[in-house]
């Protein structure tokens, strides 16, 4: 046999090896999502999350802020009454003072008796009627500050009556006026937060329906191919359903962390400022501007409840849409 024969006959027997090699080799798998993750649509969503995630945690924190701010001022209130002395022709006013805090402080339950002096008194109007101003010809009421122990329950009516009847022109203002007031303002910010979370939870809805509709009208001859091989409903949704939650739970921790971010770096700048007359003010309105562990658990708890919203909407949307294609 020469050396050419020989060449050909290796050469047709490894031709026949060449299948069998081939079906013992395995094949390359690959594993590609049937919703395309990297998209400009997806992108958008996950902004569009961000945002509503980040305006409804500032909401939260804000409303958790007014809410400790009144509190706090309706507590303060509680604990003290004003008695009021008002000159009257022919009468001692100091005398008058005298004896209304003498009557205020052997009442049960009064923990301290502070009469304003009239220096005082005229220091308390200046933030509206300015310094300089010679008030000595003005009826001015004077003031007594009464505070209330821990735990004590004056009877304010008897206490009221007793004022009137033994000090012509004294009053008693138990402030009830002013923490009625709080607590319908703190009522109107819980309310007013909880109108904007269910707005940005419609506006979630609504933005993550079109976005699943658009994904399944772009992938539609994918699910058809599915569809004939014999998948099933429910494992098409699945997949929309699991893409929707990561983008959910993307875009939610964008906007959760940031508004996260911004309360505690406020939290740290009004440490920053206090002592000075614009902080000790924002204190004075807003408490330390801390939202507290309580806040902070609320931005998670929203972060949770948006991707979970979306990801119920996108599963029901896609099972809308199969149902109307069959």
């Amino acid at each position: 046999m020469s050396m050419t024969d020989a060449t050909t006959q290796e050469g047709q027997s490894r031709e026949l090896d060449a299948p069998e090699a081939l079906a013992a080799e395995p094949l390359p798998r690959f594993e590609t999502p049937i919703v395309p993750r990297s998209t400009i649509s997806a992108s958008a969503l996950v902004a569009v999350v961000a945002i509503m995630t980040f305006l409804a945690s500032l909401t939260t924190g804000a409303v958790l802020l007014v809410r400790t701010a009144a509190n706090e001022w309706q507590a303060d209130v509680a604990r003290e009454v004003t008695i009021q002395i008002r000159p009257a022709a022919g009468r001692d006013i100091e005398a008058d003072i005298a004896k209304a805090a003498g009557i205020a402080g052997t009442s049960a339950g009064v923990a301290e008796v502070r009469p304003y002096s009239k220096e005082e008194t005229t220091r308390l109007l200046e933030p509206w009627l300015g310094t300089g101003l010679q008030l000595d010809d003005l009826p001015v009421p004077r003031i007594i500050v009464v505070r209330i122990a821990s735990g004590g329950a004056p009877d304010l009516a008897q206490l009221r009556q007793t004022l009137t009847e033994q000090v012509p022109g004294a009053s008693l203002d138990d402030h009830r006026g002013f923490v009625d007031r709080m607590r319908a303002m703190s009522r109107a910010a819980l309310a007013g937060g909880i109108g904007v979370l269910l707005l940005v939870l419609v506006a979630t809805v609504l933005s993550v329906t079109f976005a699943t509709r658009a994904a399944m009208a772009t992938n539609r001859p994918v699910i058809e191919v599915l569809h004939l091989i014999g998948a099933k409903d429910n494992f098409i949704a699945g997949h929309f359903q699991r893409h929707f939650l990561h983008l959910g739970l993307k875009g939610g921790l964008i906007g959760g962390g940031g508004a996260i971010a911004l309360f505690a770096l406020a939290d740290v700048a009004s440490g920053w400022f206090a002592g000075t007359a614009g902080g000790d003010q924002f204190a004075a309105m807003f408490g330390s501007f801390s939202i507290g562990v309580l806040g902070y658990a609320a931005v998670l708890a929203q972060v949770g409840l948006i991707a979970g919203v979306t990801a119920v909407t996108s599963r029901r949307t896609v099972n809308r849409t199969i149902e109307t294609v069959h």
